[in-house]
């Protein structure tokens, strides 16, 4: 575009943020901010909407909320954005306080509001917020789809409140999908619940039936409870479907460069030592929980 002599708009701008946000991009980010500014976009609304959603997403919260508190004027998407960046980087209490500061202001929350507000919840263990939050959305008219519910049932679960978890997904007036089974069945293995366990994992099959994860989880808690013939079945079922689990990945950008790395992969030269870092930072982090204050802000939590 630049090369053909075609001046670049919001809409470009915008666009490429959105690129650079899904890939962790924040070099480049960085850069595209540059010429957002040299252009003179910087004031556009929808470009700093852009801007604080990718630079939370890309790790640099800091400059996320720069940027929210510096702009001219804020929507509805700037308050969502920013409350959701604190909740992707585990900053609970000040989404909460963020969302406090709408209800001053009299701005109107929306569904992607009390997503957000959830979603931060969940993280930070506050389930009475969670519970406070979902009854309001339910009071004021705001409808709750799969993904506030996946949010308030992990939130449950967490806590170990399982049966709790498992009579709301009975009673959602949509149809649970994977993702929420899912959620159930992993809080089960946290809290080594095996009866809710084995419930949740037989439901997650029939959405996702080529699921060979669940397969593997459901054959081991069907054999922690002692039912020897369901462990043969599942494993039958999977033997028939040819289904394998496959090893997970992730990676990193380092020094401009893309690492990845596996589950378990022991093929580096130095992996004892890095095992070692690994298990000391566990160690480390162990020993210094951060315990949230439970209590805080519910009351100010209101439409």
């Amino acid at each position: 575009m630049r090369n053909s002599n075609v001046k670049p708009n919001d809409y470009t701008f915008t666009s490429l943020l959105s690129a650079y946000t899904g890939n962790g991009f924040l070099v480049q980010g960085r850069i595209a901010h540059s010429q957002i500014i040299l252009m003179g976009f910087d004031s556009y609304t929808d470009i700093s909407n852009a801007l604080i959603s990718m630079y939370s997403k890309c790790g640099d919260i800091k400059d996320a909320v720069f940027r929210f508190e510096t702009m001219e004027r804020r929507d509805i998407v700037s308050w969502n954005s920013m409350i959701a960046g604190y909740s992707l980087h585990g900053l609970s209490e000040k989404a909460i306080k963020l969302y406090e500061k709408m209800q001053k202001l009299k701005l109107k929350p929306d569904s992607i509001t009390f997503l957000g507000i959830l979603s931060s919840c969940r993280h930070g263990g506050l389930v009475e917020i969670s519970r406070h939050c979902f009854n309001l959305m339910l009071e004021n008219g705001v409808k709750p789809d799969l993904d506030h519910y996946s949010c308030m049932v992990d939130s449950l679960g967490r806590a170990g409140l399982l049966e709790e978890a498992k009579v709301l997904i009975e009673e959602m007036p949509v149809t649970p999908n994977a993702v929420i089974w899912g959620s159930l069945l992993s809080s089960c293995r946290l809290h080594g619940n095996v009866a809710i366990g084995i419930h949740a994992a037989e439901k997650r099959l029939l959405c996702e039936p080529d699921c060979a994860a669940t397969h593997v989880q459901l054959s081991k808690l069907y054999a922690i409870a002692g039912q020897r013939d369901q462990t043969v079945r599942i494993r039958k079922l999977m033997k028939d479907r040819s289904l394998k689990t496959n090893p997970g990945y992730s990676w990193i950008e380092i020094k401009n460069e893309i690492v990845s790395f596996g589950v378990d992969d022991g093929s580096n030269m130095r992996a004892t030592e890095i095992f070692d870092v690994v298990d000391s930072l566990v160690e480390n982090m162990n020993s210094s929980v951060y315990v949230p204050n439970l209590h805080e802000g519910i009351e100010g939590l209101e439409l």
